[in-house]
């Protein structure tokens, strides 16, 4: 195709700009090289491979895990008049045989393929016949028995990859991956100096919570009946409890189903269908369910029981709010879900986990960790993110622990008293780091200190009685904020930045949100979802709530909103595929707030390219214009 990337992303997908990290990977790909990327979930993954496939000569092969990923994204892909298919089980062998004979001959850009089908003669034979270009691999971590969804099928691709007549760009994707995963994927896949990119894990729109409620149930009910009519994932971790529970919502009237490993594979398509066609509200489910989906209109994701890690917990919780509204993630804790996960763990099925003492300890540790955040009375998301190496603010405002367990210090005195250590020990011509001037504060009694005579300076011990960790948490906000520097790789050491002048000298004062004193002693109250009316010294990420939308003139437009969902509905309906395919819910929200009567106002819609406005823009312009006369 002659087109360039920004004139495909407009005319095929409706998008004017690309999301972060989206350009860098395209143009990698168009160069040449191969990719490993670690972009969430909702941060437009798949236009990363579909663009280039549009722009690079032959076929794009795309190697995923799951038929439902498959099925939803060539649907996708086909709305937008894309030429796309995939092979799988789910085919009738008549069905395969032809996508098989299209494949050969040309006829499309993207083939979706399941790891497993590597192995398959006709898959060989196809390879052999094609000018496959690029080939892409979904949901890499799979591939790691370090990650938390290790799948032996992913091994297969290295050689599929080699018995190529000619090797093609290798990509891989995927949402959640620690540094001995990353170079897992990058060993086990044979990445050739890969162009690797991190665009970060936070994901602003999701609200955490963990809630430690005595009865799991009645806090499940009570969040279901204070959000009716939303779509959402509950997870648990046996197949009994699904059924246990499933059939509890049943008789209380929920529009829900179950997914799990036990049931066979016709029901569990079935139920899978029906909560991606919106034909149920709730889903109940193993932790088998889920990679892949791509349903974009899930309102929240609800653990009923803490998952092994936080890999998994991450993935998992991500099902929400793909389509970037408000969601709530929120784990329903108790000390029984570590006994029940140590004991899957130690007591796997695995044989070969079994031979592996080391895999059983490092599964431990994972757990012990996922432990450490349902547990703590730390930022939440800060939490999340400090797992995967991300730098992270302490408070984010939009997560049950921030919401409930901290306030608004003058911290201005605290600041002073620390700047004065740091100066007394320069002033003796050294440096440390910020652990030792946390000791020399609370007057630690160590060898250490009396070596370097530290505990003769006047700050010796002038803050005994402060907590180490509110200590740590306003040094690194000293930092962030430009009064302290650390300098040093190996060793880092904190001295003084010139701007310190204004705090010692009494001119400026500073707040900062802290936990309260007593925050891990009492038990957590039910949080409260609205943003602490006190203010941090330094901007932080707002808490983000879930508004009606409105138009440009700030009118509600619930009711537009509701007809447009009918609408939709009923065009997906017809077509046969999820409603998120004609439209997600983020773009008929556009539509409201700016209400195009006519083709071209129509296309500055998000999501709405060329393809879409002349197979919808008529009847949602119509209706638009009907609702406007009635107004």
């Amino acid at each position: 195709m002659n087109q360039d990337k920004l004139s495909i992303l407009k005319t095929r997908f409706g998008y004017t700009d690309f999301r972060p990290g989206q350009t860098e990977v395209i143009d990698a790909i168009l160069a040449g090289k191969d990719v490993l990327a670690v972009m969430p979930t909702g941060a437009g993954k798949s236009l990363c491979y579909q663009i280039p496939a549009l722009m690079l000569e032959g076929l794009t092969v795309v190697v995923s895990p799951l038929i439902s990923l498959m099925r939803d994204q060539v649907s996708a892909l086909r709305a937008v008049e894309i030429p796309a298919a995939f092979l799988n089980s789910s085919l009738s062998p008549g069905e395969y045989a032809d996508t098989l004979r299209r494949a050969s001959g040309g006829d499309y850009r993207i083939l979706y393929i399941a790891p497993e089908r590597l192995r398959r003669e006709d898959m060989r034979n196809l390879a052999e016949a094609m000018c496959i270009s690029l080939v892409v691999i979904d949901e890499a971590h799979c591939v790691s028995q370090w990650g938390h969804d290790f799948r032996p099928s992913y091994l297969l691709m290295p050689d599929f990859i080699g018995q190529l007549p000619r090797r093609p760009i290798t990509a891989a994707f995927t949402a959640t991956a620690t540094g001995k995963v990353r170079e897992d994927i990058i060993a086990m896949l044979r990445l050739e100096s890969p162009f690797t990119l991190i665009t970060g894990f936070n994901r602003t729109n999701l609200y955490f919570e963990v809630q430690k409620p005595k009865d799991k149930l009645i806090a499940l009910l009570r969040y279901l009946r204070e959000h009716p009519n939303k779509n959402g994932i509950v997870y648990c971790a046996t197949r009994k409890m699904v059924e246990d529970l499933c059939q509890t919502l049943q008789t209380r009237g929920f529009a829900v189903t179950r997914y799990h490993a036990g049931l066979d594979d016709w029901e569990r398509h079935k139920n899978q269908d029906d909560f991606i066609y919106d034909r149920k509200s709730l889903m109940i489910a193993t932790n088998a369910f889920g990679m892949g989906i791509d349903k974009s209109n899930v309102s929240f994701v609800i653990h009923y029981n803490m998952p092994k890690n936080i890999e998994s917990y991450y993935q998992e919780a991500g099902r929400a709010g793909r389509d970037g509204e408000p969601a709530d993630c929120i784990l329903l804790y108790s000390p029984q879900d570590v006994r029940i996960n140590s004991f899957l763990i130690t007591n796997t099925q695995d044989e070969e986990a079994e031979k592996d003492p080391l895999l059983v300890e490092h599964n431990l540790e994972l757990l012990k960790q996922m432990t450490w955040y349902a547990t703590s009375s730390d930022c939440l998301r800060s939490r999340l993110l400090s797992y995967f190496g991300e730098t992270a603010s302490h408070y984010c405002g939009n997560c049950s622990n921030c919401n409930t367990q901290y306030e608004n210090i003058d911290i201005t005195l605290a600041v002073r008293k620390i700047l004065s250590c740091v100066y007394r020990i320069e002033q003796m011509g050294r440096r440390f780091g910020k652990t030792m001037v946390i000791d020399v504060l609370r007057g630690g009694k160590t060898e250490k200190i009396r070596n370097a005579g530290l505990d003769r300076l006047s700050t010796y011990g002038i803050m005994a009685d402060a907590d180490p960790h509110r200590l740590r948490l306003i040094m690194d906000a000293l930092v962030n904020w430009g009064y302290l520097i650390i300098t040093g790789e190996e060793y880092p050491v904190v001295s003084l930045a010139p701007s310190y002048r204004d705090v010692i000298g009494g001119e400026k004062s500073l707040t900062m949100m802290l936990p309260r004193e007593d925050a891990g002693l009492k038990s957590q109250p039910q949080p409260q979802k609205q943003k602490p009316e006190a203010v941090p010294a330094k901007p932080l990420p707002k808490t983000i709530l879930i508004k009606a939308a409105l138009n440009e003139d700030g009118e509600s437009t619930g009711d537009l909103f509701a007809r447009l969902k009918e609408l939709r509905s009923r065009l997906a309906q017809e077509a046969g595929v999820p409603a998120y395919i004609v439209f997600s819910d983020a773009s008929l929200r556009d539509m409201c707030r700016k209400r195009p009567v006519t083709g071209d106002q129509f296309l500055t819609v998000s999501g709405v390219g060329t393809a879409k406005l002349e197979k919808y823009g008529e009847v949602f312009t119509r209706l638009i214009r009907e609702y406007g006369k009635e107004r």
